[in-house]
């Protein structure tokens, strides 16, 4: 069994788990077990892999902590004490963009992901089929082994308890040129021009710390702030994560951070800075840089 259906397993199981690391894992076991398994009989060897790829995520999450975002977890700070740091596995961590692009990039994005694991398993496996992958709900009952009514209820249920993404399009040539005009803001740490480019309502969070800002002056305090001002002389490299642009953040040459920059409607509404350098090898980013200059694309 190859690997053709590997980038788009890849998105599903994402979507499932809400860890890029876990669903290479259900993949990997996917591909597996297909292979060992599909004989032909069985339908078609996509709907096959859907089926193992369910079954896995399922048996994943039986004994998981949800995973959440800091909105879920406590109130905006005013600033002050960051407390302390939350396990790996409390978060939804951010992915690179998924190769299945046809897929519109509201449907990766973080809040998305973490509101999906709000649902149980099965009606997770349901709302992301359904109204994320367009599947028939006749095709979605033979997969999940129910009926097509059952299908349809767990699809409304799931409808009441998500919030339906705003559609957001391709990122436009004015979005990348506000992420570039904040990424060159961020380099020179001017905070001035850093915050003119946030929403009013803007959102800043730090996991694995559950401490997160709302607001563009409370922002700002807070990147006036000493501690804060060790961001200074950052070095980045761009990428992008959940249908969002993102840059690797250095600091010394060496990994800090992954940085997720969300933009609507021509203003940056939130930044998620994953602290730590486990996300580098994922996004396929350096782990040093050396004597590399800013901004490498």
């Amino acid at each position: 069994m190859d690997d053709r259906y590997r980038a788009e397993l890849t998105g599903y199981c994402y979507r499932m788990l809400g860890s890029g690391f876990e669903a290479e894992d259900a993949v990997q076991e996917t591909l597996v077990r297909g292979w060992h398994t599909f004989d032909g009989t069985k339908g078609t060897e996509r709907a096959w892999l859907y089926k193992i790829a369910t079954n896995v995520c399922v048996d994943m999450l039986r004994s998981a902590q949800r995973r959440a975002v800091a909105m879920d977890l406590t109130p905006p700070s005013s600033g002050g004490d960051i407390g302390e740091p939350l396990p790996e596995t409390a978060w939804v961590q951010p992915i690179p963009d998924p190769a299945d692009t046809a897929v519109d990039r509201e449907t990766i994005r973080l809040a998305f992901v973490a509101a999906l694991q709000h649902l149980a398993p099965k009606q997770r496996a349901v709302l992301i089929l359904r109204d994320v992958l367009c599947w028939k709900a006749d095709e979605v009952a033979e997969l999940l082994d129910t009926t097509t009514a059952s299908v349809n209820s767990a699809l409304q249920r799931a409808r009441a308890t998500m919030k339906a993404p705003k559609p957001l399009g391709p990122l436009k040539e004015s979005d990348r040129d506000l992420f570039a005009r904040y990424v060159s803001a961020f380099e020179r740490y001017d905070v001035e021009t850093l915050v003119s480019l946030l929403h009013e309502d803007a959102t800043m969070t730090m996991p694995p710390f559950a401490y997160w800002l709302r607001g563009r002056e409370t922002i700002r305090a807070a990147l006036l702030m000493s501690p804060n001002r060790a961001c200074e002389n950052a070095q980045v490299v761009l990428t992008a994560a959940n249908g969002c642009p993102a840059f690797g953040q250095y600091q010394d040459g060496e990994p800090f951070a992954l940085v997720v920059v969300e933009i609507s409607d021509g203003l940056i509404t939130g930044t998620s800075t994953y602290l730590g350098v486990h996300l580098f090898p994922l996004f396929e980013l350096p782990m040093s840089l050396g004597s590399s200059s800013r901004s490498n694309g």
